[in-house]
């Protein structure tokens, strides 16, 4: 699998149901342990002060990622994302010899 940097804005539609936007949070939690779990979703933060998140996801392909991953969040039709792919660096600390 190939890993990716992704960037998602979330921006919630104007005048959408609270309760709506309480339930799809509810299960993007949950759904995005499972994608963990399945190493898809392998770290993610959120900068302090921001309401946006940055991550490392694995996928095959940008397709993948876009459509079988990303898309499978609750919240994906509210989200915006950038996505860089990324390729091990030499120096890497974290790269085995």
């Amino acid at each position: 699998m190939k890993e990716f940097l992704v960037e998602l804005t979330t921006t919630v539609p104007e005048g959408t149901d609270p309760a709506e936007v309480d339930r799809r949070r509810a299960v993007e939690s949950t759904r995005a342990a499972e994608l963990a779990s399945q190493g898809r979703l392998f770290r993610l933060w959120r900068p302090v002060g921001e309401l946006r998140s940055i991550g490392v996801w694995r996928a095959d392909d940008e397709s993948e990622l876009r459509e079988q991953v990303l898309g499978s969040l609750p919240l994906w039709p509210w989200m915006t994302a950038v996505i860089t792919p990324l390729q091990s660096h030499p120096n890497d600390p974290g790269q085995t010899v």
